[in-house]
């Protein structure tokens, strides 16, 4: 099977407090930009957790257009995705929600 590292949840350490996880990321060790010293890992436990708590869903992209394998991936909120779903393109939660 594939080697190297795997996907780690991480959170940004700017955006975390006493009560909690901040902003979730998903990093990958091997990426390019992935020595991100403002991200800090976390566990999967704390990261599904906030990921619940802030109803996210995930988007991501397994192959790029090329073919070759692909890390894209975006957390947005659940209502922004089924937006999208469904034909709205713009959809977003700062839409509208002020």
């Amino acid at each position: 099977m594939g080697g190297g590292p795997r996907r780690r949840p991480a959170a940004v350490r700017s955006t975390q407090s006493k009560d909690g996880t901040g902003i979730i990321r998903i990093e990958f060790p091997n990426a390019p930009n992935a020595k991100d010293d403002n991200l800090e890992e976390i566990t999967w436990d704390e990261f599904f957790e906030k990921f619940d708590e802030s109803n996210l869903a995930l988007l991501y992209q397994e192959e790029t257009a090329s073919g070759q394998r692909s890390n894209f991936n975006k957390l947005v909120g659940r209502e922004t995705a089924e937006a999208r779903e469904h034909g709205e393109s713009h959809a977003s939660r700062r839409h509208g929600k002020r």
